[in-house]
């Protein structure tokens, strides 16, 4: 019989060839191994399981429940080959977080949202980046993962079609575009063609200085909402969650003012 760091080794290998990215659990498990290694435990047991579990007392509940999670499901597939195995119950350190209600925008917000980016200063391309930007993930259910690091190549203009690589599972995925979508993207490449002529360019659609705002922008607007929507929460501990990012926008608007040229240096 293999250890059990042989057998999560196995496991992670298996559960990634089947398309899963494990980010979390790749990371816990081998962890949790270490932690039965010290504790000298050849085999899972429920107490050391709970005891790993639960071994960060900063984090909230339903981090708990996520590594008992991760390693219920190794702990089944352990069981197969090591009968001395406990499996964790499933209603152990149950925890169900709230689920922020999604605000959605309506028609005339999304059109002073993206008039609002036309009005951006013109340095660069950054009003009509944000204009396309903005209005694709509005039109086109895309992540903004996705259309970040959407490729040149990634968009067929007289088909009217985008190809979405690497997305859930690694797979690909074709969205259709609707012809006044196809006009405001071929505008933009356009004027990104003619502003980058003679120079060396990425084939990414968004120019590379601009993502990490973008990113940036989005936790802040995801965080602020959910931040709105915990109703158990006092104010001040609202504000203070919102905080976390005053560096970050405040370097941002540093650059908006001394134009983008300085972005090389930071963000």
């Amino acid at each position: 019989m293999n250890t059990l760091r042989e057998a999560v080794q196995e496991y992670l290998e298996m559960r990634r060839s089947l398309g899963f990215k494990l980010q979390g659990a790749g990371k816990a498990l081998p962890d949790f191994v270490t932690f039965m290694e010290q504790h000298r435990a050849s085999y899972i047991t429920h107490d050391l399981a709970l005891v790993w579990a639960q071994q960060s007392s900063t984090v909230q509940p339903t981090e708990w429940a996520h590594r008992l999670s991760w390693v219920r499901g190794f702990a089944r597939y352990r069981n197969a080959t090591d009968p001395r195995t406990e499996i964790p119950p499933e209603g152990w350190l149950p925890y169900r977080p709230k689920r922020a209600r999604p605000y959605l925008y309506t028609d005339d917000e999304i059109r002073r949202l993206l008039g609002a980016a036309l009005e951006l200063p013109r340095n660069g391309l950054r009003p009509w980046t944000y204009h396309c930007l903005f209005g694709l993930l509005s039109v086109s259910g895309m992540r903004l993962g996705e259309a970040r690091y959407l490729e040149l190549q990634d968009v067929d203009l007289k088909a009217a079609v985008l190809t979405v690589r690497g997305a859930k599972f690694g797979k690909s995925r074709f969205i259709p575009l609707h012809a006044s979508t196809g006009q405001v993207m071929a505008d933009y490449i356009a004027r990104r063609e003619r502003f980058f002529v003679g120079r060396p360019v990425a084939s990414y659609l968004l120019p590379a200085r601009l993502r990490r705002p973008v990113e940036v922008i989005y936790a802040f607007a995801r965080s602020a909402d959910d931040i709105a929507d915990e109703g158990d929460l006092p104010e001040p501990e609202r504000i203070a969650g919102l905080r976390t990012y005053d560096e970050a926008l405040e370097h941002l608007l540093k650059l908006m003012a001394q134009g983008w040229a300085a972005q090389q240096k930071g963000l």
